[in-house]
């Protein structure tokens, strides 16, 4: 059966799956979703003995179904290889009573991996299909993980270019150095004088100029996205919650049909939505747990039914989270709407006008599937601190903040149904925070010292992805402010 995709802001279009991966974001502004959440045609029985390739074999199937078999699987083989240092590719990890699914293990040390890995395989194939003769211009904001992992996966990609912009000083050291040593001769890096929310709403903003678009079309280019807006990036992100529940099965952690509760520390929405599909697919999760660190928005979201961007925007410990308009949540709004494309027009203009908006108690009584739960800054170090002195597993801070979330829902709740942490960065990526949550004495000391003294707190090797930035050049020198973005683009393309 063929499944089509329409904007979240108009149902009336739609497009294929390719074309969806391809365009990125509707010409609306509205994000691609499916018709319908398809549903796995295999059993538990099957699910458990398959390996990771295996697994997204089945699950990609049912949502990108104008690629082959061949050209899937094709896809697969060459996302999920030697790239990831662990053969299992997402190994799930039990400390104490809790299982955390470490989705770090590709590239470049981040769950960004899972997916950045195999979209450019997905974008070119698409491409192909559609005879597109343009080069794909792949237009990106990061928070600080996405970045690194779309440049390692598209640099030096026949027919791509890459441009990814990230706040100056909303990222962590580690992730910096990821981005502007980045090699290859079709990429690009910019540093924003902003925050995150204005490195997305800028890309959106570029994404919508009709200008730009016929400018790009006359000098043989088109755009496309790596951010999670782009459903190329969050179809991947289903298949490691399949994965990880016919593992918990196989390994006995489970029975057959058993629910398990997914803890996902959350900034632009993506990845605990990929749980939500994975969910509709057929897989016995109960509980959505939606963990913010202090930029709570979705937390205060969850609780009132009010999304309310207007307020102060803090730079934590979990950068990769420190995010106020979490552009995925369209989906869902979308979802809980009944399909409504005007309605959820409705609310992303007074979201874009007002900073604000607020759904109908129906619809929040639709997302009974979610819970919100945030850390603050001190009880994420402490989580870390915790957890380390306890049993000498080290985690990052975003992890943190989900484990710590976790915790509390569980103390508040009393709920006894087993919980999946999601573990979304190595503790290298964010070395200065997680060794200081360990023992403050090593607050004095420079980011780079402490990566030894990770490797032998830890005994976790210190990972290629850390090794190649320690004496890399700098590449990427490139900054502007957010109302420049267009022209740096521009400059970047050579389109006078």
């Amino acid at each position: 059966m063929s499944l089509l995709y329409k904007s979240t802001r108009n149902s009336q279009k739609v497009v294929t799956a390719s074309e969806a991966i391809l365009k990125g974001l509707a010409e609306d502004g509205g994000l691609f979703v499916p018709e319908q959440l398809p549903k796995l045609d295999v059993t538990m029985d099957e699910l458990k003995e398959m390996s990771y390739q295996e697994t997204a074999y089945v699950v990609m199937k049912q949502f990108l179904t104008d690629f082959t078999e061949e050209e899937l699987k094709e896809c697969i083989q060459k996302a999920y290889d030697s790239k990831f240092d662990t053969e299992v590719i997402a190994p799930l990890v039990k400390v104490e009573d809790t299982y955390y699914l470490e989705l770090f293990h590709g590239a470049t040390i981040a769950f960004k991996d899972m997916a950045l890995s195999i979209l450019p395989h997905l974008l070119t194939t698409a491409a192909k299909k559609n005879h597109v003769t343009k080069e794909i211009v792949i237009l990106t904001a990061t928070s600080g993980d996405t970045g690194k992992a779309a440049l390692a996966g598209f640099a030096d990609v026949e027919g791509t270019k890459i441009i990814v912009f990230y706040p100056k000083d909303g990222v962590s050291k580690v992730q910096e150095l990821q981005m502007v040593t980045q090699k290859g001769e079709n990429t690009a890096v910019v540093a924003l004088h902003g925050n995150f929310d204005h490195a997305q709403s800028g890309v959106k903003a570029l994404f919508e100029d009709k200008k730009l678009a016929k400018e790009l079309d006359e000098a043989g280019y088109q755009f496309s996205s790596a951010n999670s807006i782009n459903i190329g990036r969050l179809v991947p992100q289903v298949v490691y919650y399949v994965y990880a529940y016919a593992k918990l099965l196989q390994n006995g952690e489970i029975l057959e049909g058993e629910p398990i509760n997914v803890t996902v520390p959350t900034g632009n929405f993506g990845n605990i939505l990929a749980a939500y599909y994975a969910k509709q697919m057929g897989i016995p999760i109960q509980k959505l747990i939606c963990a913010s660190n202090e930029n709570k928005v979705l937390f205060d979201f969850f609780e009132t039914g009010k999304y309310d961007k207007n307020r102060e925007f803090v730079l934590t410990s979990s950068p990769s989270m420190d995010i106020l308009v979490s552009s995925n949540l369209e989906r869902l709004i979308y979802t809980v709407s009944g399909q409504d494309g005007e309605k959820n027009a409705q609310f992303m203009e007074e979201l874009k006008t007002k900073g604000a908006y607020e759904i109908t108690p129906d619809m929040k009584e639709r997302m009974g599937d979610f819970v919100g739960g945030f850390a603050t800054e001190t009880e994420t170090a402490q989580m870390i601190h915790d957890t380390y002195h306890n049993t000498g597993y080290v985690m990052d801070t975003h992890t943190a903040v989900a484990a710590y979330v976790c915790k509390k829902y569980q103390e508040e709740t009393k709920d006894t149904t087993k919980e999946l942490v999601v573990s979304t960065a190595s503790p290298y990526k964010f070395v200065k925070s997680v060794m200081t949550a360990i023992d403050d004495n090593y607050a004095s000391e420079e980011e780079f010292a402490l990566i030894q003294e990770l490797e032998r707190v830890s005994g976790v090797e210190v990972p290629n992805a850390i090794k190649e930035i320690q004496n890399a050049n700098v590449l990427h020198t490139r900054e502007c402010d957010t109302d420049k973005m267009k022209e740096i683009v521009k400059e970047i393309l050579k389109i006078s």
